[in-house]
């Protein structure tokens, strides 16, 4: 439907239609994040997310690479390889969420009562006097 409506606003107003549009993935997973309902919705959304973000990681590399190919600035290709390690730990740390959804909550075990710290005076032995 996208492609679709690409081209006929790029024909309506004397566009180059593109042709090979980028995928938007992503686009479908973040609507998917309003129609998910079911724990096994949500969870499945998260471990999406978090297999794109490991392909995103592998993008981020490459441009790294090239930027170093290429000899841009030091600090492009820096930038590019800490952005690259922090989309692998998130998504690392949506693959470990995201079973939480689908499990039930742990149940909640009410603390046992606290011995009281006032204690009755000890007990006279019989035939004692106070």
């Amino acid at each position: 439907m996208t492609v679709f409506a690409q081209a006929l606003h790029a024909a309506l107003y004397g566009l180059p239609v593109d042709n090979d549009p980028l995928p938007t993935a992503l686009d479908e997973l973040l609507q998917a994040t309003h129609t998910a309902t079911t724990p096994e919705q949500k969870s499945a959304v998260l471990r999406r997310l978090a297999d794109q973000l490991g392909n995103a990681a592998e993008i981020i590399q490459r441009y790294q690479y090239q930027a170093q190919a290429d000899r841009l600035p030091d600090d492009v290709a820096t930038q590019l390889s800490e952005a690259r390690s922090q989309a692998q730990r998130i998504a690392e740390i949506l693959d470990h969420a995201a079973p939480a959804f689908t499990s039930p909550p742990a149940a909640q075990v009410p603390p046992r009562p606290q011995p009281s710290h006032t204690t009755a005076p000890p007990a006279a032995p019989p035939g004692h006097r106070r």
